[in-house]
């Protein structure tokens, strides 16, 4: 079994130096909005709203055009993602992201992003002992420099070989599912549908109202690598790209039973090594719980809201074989001067609203456990019969 480094105070203090400072990270996966990267993104989430993929019904709602979840900005930057850098040795557990979008995400947007190390904090972890969280802040801007969004993604850094031998003392198998069971999963998809072109009305919203439930899964290997080819990976490089990422970091070289060296990021597929560093079986990857609570919400909203900010934590492992079912309530609504970069259904794309008619959710998963591995909130901006009035 491998031996694994701990977190020490002299690590710790050269990455807290870097705080605020510019860094280079690997090139993100995806830099221009297409219809291909969109679909395999849409695809890899499991969200097949038409509003995404379709040109011709795209162009029949108040965007005027295709346009992609505010989650899609997972492919175009690493650390968003969960890239992290310092403290060599160190796993790292995507934990959360908090989405704040300003603007939909349009086809043929050229995005960059703009990432900085905001903050370390010092934690005690049941988990693995000592732990880290490492928070960074991304903004994303458009061809034209125009901010399409901003997010605060963090990860907790753990010590492997003590969440290892921690995690001996709670094993869970792999939920194994019955036909009967599968065929009752496989009519819930059959039937789910994204509200569509039916307006959501602000005014019909009742607060304590529950959102449509959708399911995710029951995750797979092949569910994982799925959502790999719309997000692009951290570390999945092949051949001698593989090997020039070991000799720069060596610590990302994990010899196989072969001997032969592969990333930390095989624990998606790899149940050996995710038992290694104290997870049952293969996972996961955080950003696609995340995602999944992004579909919830752009379901219930339909065609004419506006995502506006989405702010999740991932607080347990999606193991191979848990199905998470994802729920939200409405917790508030209000009106607000102002509007985003969702524009009015009776207008050109591009406009604003005079006034922001708003609502926020609590949104959650859960799996077959009864354990609840996500949950955050979301913002939405809703149309407004007043609005329509008013014109």
């Amino acid at each position: 079994m491998n031996d694994f480094p701990l977190i020490t105070d002299e690590a710790l203090a050269e990455l807290r130096a870097r705080i605020g400072q510019p860094f280079e990270r690997p090139h993100p996966h995806v830099t221009e909005v297409t219809r291909d990267s969109l679909r395999h993104w849409a695809l890899g989430i499991g969200d097949g709203n038409p509003l995404w993929l379709d040109d011709a019904y795209a162009a029949s709602t108040r965007w005027g055009g295709i346009v992609a979840p505010g989650s899609f900005l997972y492919a175009f930057d690493r650390v968003v993602s969960g890239y992290v850098s310092g403290l060599p040795g160190i796993h790292a557990m995507f934990a959360g992201t908090d989405w704040n979008w300003f603007a939909p995400i349009r086809l043929g947007m050229r995005i960059t992003a703009e990432p900085v190390l905001k903050d370390l904090l010092d934690l005690e972890s049941t988990f693995s002992g000592r732990a880290v969280k490492q928070t960074y802040e991304v903004t994303f801007r458009d061809q034209d420099d125009t901010p399409l969004c901003r997010a605060d993604s963090w990860c907790i850094r753990t010590q492997r070989s003590v969440a290892r031998e921690r995690a001996t003392r709670d094993h869970i198998e792999p939920h194994r599912w019955s036909a009967e069971e599968i065929a009752v999963i496989a009519k819930h998809y059959e039937t789910e549908a994204p509200r569509g072109a039916t307006p959501r009305w602000w005014e019909g919203v009742e607060v304590g109202e529950a959102l449509d439930t959708i399911l995710k899964g029951p995750s797979t290997v092949t569910g994982f690598v799925a959502f790999t080819q719309g997000w692009g990976s951290l570390y999945v490089r092949a051949h001698g790209p593989a090997f020039d990422m070991f000799r720069e970091h060596p610590a990302l070289g994990i010899p196989n039973d072969q001997g032969v060296p592969e990333p930390p990021e095989r624990v998606h597929w790899d149940s050996d090594l995710a038992r290694a560093v104290g997870v049952p079986a293969a996972y996961d990857y955080g950003p696609e719980r995340i995602s999944w609570l992004g579909h919830l919400m752009t379901n219930w909203i339909g065609d004419d809201g506006f995502l506006r900010r989405l702010n999740v934590q991932v607080r347990r492992h999606n193991i191979i074989g848990d199905l998470t079912t994802c729920n939200g309530r409405v917790t508030a609504k209000w009106v607000e001067p102002g509007g985003t970069g969702g524009v009015p259904p009776t207008t050109a794309a591009g406009a604003a609203t005079e006034r922001a008619h708003l609502v926020e959710c609590e949104v959650w998963g859960d799996n077959q456990r009864g354990e609840r591995t996500c949950l955050g909130m979301a913002v939405a901006e809703l149309p407004s019969r007043a609005t329509l009035s008013s014109e």
